[in-house]
């Protein structure tokens, strides 16, 4: 009896050996299990940074072209208004021409006036 006591206590021990090890590899399986979650929700958590800062990025790139545009337009204008500028200030030099001239004959007419005033009619041949 004595030998049979024996061989079921070795197993109760080795059970409770096997048991005790099946439990710290649950244990160990949870841990690993929890930190692949944690590392799941880092990961998620990235992922989403990324195509923010994707987004913003390309905001800002969509900026950047708009204000390279209107810097275009903006160069475009200041090209038509100096060319303007310059029509005008050709139209205005013809125009102030065109005044002295104007002024010039006006000029020269009062003096043959003036000298026609002052000639004697009796000096008329």
């Amino acid at each position: 009896m004595f030998n049979d006591t024996i061989p079921s206590e070795v197993k109760r021990v080795k059970a409770e050996e096997g048991r005790e090890e099946a439990e710290d590899t649950r244990e160990a399986a949870e841990s690993a299990r929890t930190e692949a979650e944690e590392f799941r929700v880092l990961a998620e958590k990235t992922r989403v940074l990324h195509e923010d800062l994707r987004a913003q990025l390309e905001s800002v790139r969509k900026e950047q072209e708009a204000l390279r545009q209107a810097a275009e337009e903006a160069r475009h204008a200041a090209e038509e208004a100096r060319q303007a500028t310059i029509a005008a200030t050709a139209a205005t030099a013809d125009a102030l021409a065109s005044n002295l001239a104007q002024m010039q004959f006006l000029e020269d007419a009062r003096k043959t006036v003036r000298q026609i005033k002052t000639t004697d009619p009796r000096d008329v041949h």
